[in-house]
């Protein structure tokens, strides 16, 4: 074991107060090295558990996080200040994916026999393929995590995860509760290393598959090491989400569904509405009722009832966003409301509205990942159209239309994206796939579709 010193320890902030809450040690190399020959020891003996039995573990780890629900919910507000109301959310959303996952794994990972044409017998396996590494990111401490981890506990791979270094907290805690839950030991490890580590961990020959959250900057690194390696990823990354709001849209509902849309989990969310296309119709209503809302917004300490708006995670994002805001502003952008600093302690940003974007624009091409929102003026409903697909980005999207029918063939025919929302926002469904095409990445988690993205799809023949 080596020598652990200064520099081997870092420190996780409460981006409320600006305070320290807690101090934590980097792992050594020979630790990282025991957690991943002990992943693969449990991965053999879990693999042999029949999916029920896995089943059952899956439920008691939905209870626990129950039975921590306050601890939880606290740390994750602390750690990056989110309200507490949508931390608690959050661990209720965590619940429901172990739930969902366990009732529906039997029928998703069951064999499939095939009658063949030579008059032979198939049958398709969904066969567990080994230890699962996953990369995460710091805005959903809690779902994240479990985004990946149940889906893939329930094929019967095992787990590492490399949380965001400012969530260290939160990780540890669910790896307690995975623990008192009765999941075997070291079928799930919180690795904190560094991102030498992390590259050497994607490279090692008992780790079978990769899965990232984060930047599209941070997908191509990892995408580009995993592939050198021949091993599967999926990337989920970041989006600029375009809400259109058509010609016949209710406005008042796209007013209340929008500000939710760009102001939940503090803006801090990859598949938040960031781009709002108003078509010429309709754009100066939108456009007054929804710079009154937002600038109306309170914001303060996330665990105030009456908070509306919490602080940015940290103290760079906001210096980032707020310089991605000032260059927009050099190119013709026009801040409708908010875009100042405040003065005080923590890393509060206002909600911010900005008008004549276009492209070239911070605001209009890259993801804005806080509470700031791009207005945008569209022709027609064609033209709306147009602007969402005009995005290297593909995650999410939204539609607000009283014609429910035209806005299901624009979802279905039009928008380049993985996921489309009508006359809502975008929040993740354990019932529906989640991912995106283009820049955000490729894969999809939730639905099923996850719990096959990290399998052996294993065709066994049987002659007559």
């Amino acid at each position: 074991m080596s020598t652990t010193t200064k520099q081997d320890t870092f420190k996780t902030i409460n981006p409320t107060t600006g305070k320290e809450i807690a101090s934590h040690t980097y792992m050594t190399d020979e630790q990282v090295e025991e957690s991943i020959q002990n992943s693969q020891k449990a991965f053999l003996k879990w693999k042999m558990k029949s999916i029920e039995e896995r089943g059952e573990i899956i439920k008691s780890i939905g209870k626990e996080l129950q039975n921590y629900k306050k601890e939880l919910a606290e740390l994750m507000t602390d750690e990056m200040g989110k309200l507490l109301s949508q931390s608690e959310h959050e661990v209720d959303l965590c619940t429901s994916i172990c739930n969902y996952s366990a009732e529906n794994a039997p029928e998703f990972l069951k064999n499939e026999e095939r009658k063949l044409s030579d008059g032979g017998r198939g049958i398709i396996t969904y066969s567990p393929m080994g230890i699962i590494y996953g990369i995460q990111p710091w805005n959903y401490p809690s779902y994240q995590v479990l985004r990946y981890t149940i889906v893939n506990l329930m094929a019967g791979n095992s787990i590492l995860l490399k949380h965001a270094s400012n969530v260290t907290g939160t990780a540890k805690l669910l790896k307690s509760i995975f623990d008192t839950a009765g999941l075997p030991e070291n079928l799930f490890n919180v690795m904190v290393i560094d991102h030498e580590q992390s590259n050497a961990i994607i490279e090692h020959k008992l780790i079978r598959g990769v899965t990232l959250t984060g930047s599209p900057v941070a997908g191509e690194k990892i995408g580009e090491l995993a592939g050198a390696q021949l091993k599967k990823t999926v990337l989920e990354l970041g989006s600029n989400d375009a809400y259109l709001v058509l010609d016949d849209a209710d406005i008042d509902l796209a007013i209340e569904k929008s500000v939710m849309g760009r102001i939940y989990n503090n803006g801090e969310t990859c598949i938040a509405a960031k781009r709002f296309v108003a078509t010429e119709k309709v754009y100066d209503e939108f456009k007054e009722k929804f710079v009154k809302a937002m600038d109306a917004l309170k914001v303060g300490d996330p665990k105030k009832e009456e908070t509306e708006l919490g602080p940015m995670a940290r103290e760079d994002l906001r210096k980032k966003i707020h310089e991605q805001l000032e260059e927009s502003v050099d190119k013709g952008a026009e801040i409708l409301c908010g875009g100042k600093i405040p003065d005080g302690e923590g890393y509060f940003y206002p909600a911010t509205v900005l008008g004549n974007v276009t492209p070239g624009q911070p605001a209009y091409d890259d993801e804005l990942f806080g509470p700031v929102a791009s207005l945008i003026k569209a022709k027609d409903n064609e033209d709306a159209m147009r602007i969402a697909n005009d995005s290297r980005f593909g995650l999410g999207g939204g539609i607000f239309s009283r014609d429910v029918d035209k806005a299901i063939e624009l979802a279905e025919k039009h928008f380049d994206t993985g996921m489309v929302f009508i006359n809502s926002f975008g929040l993740a469904n354990p019932m529906m796939p989640f991912g995106g095409v283009k820049d955000s990445g490729y894969g999809r988690e939730h639905g099923g579709f996850g719990m096959k993205e990290f399998v052996n799809v294993k065709a066994i023949t049987i002659k007559k």
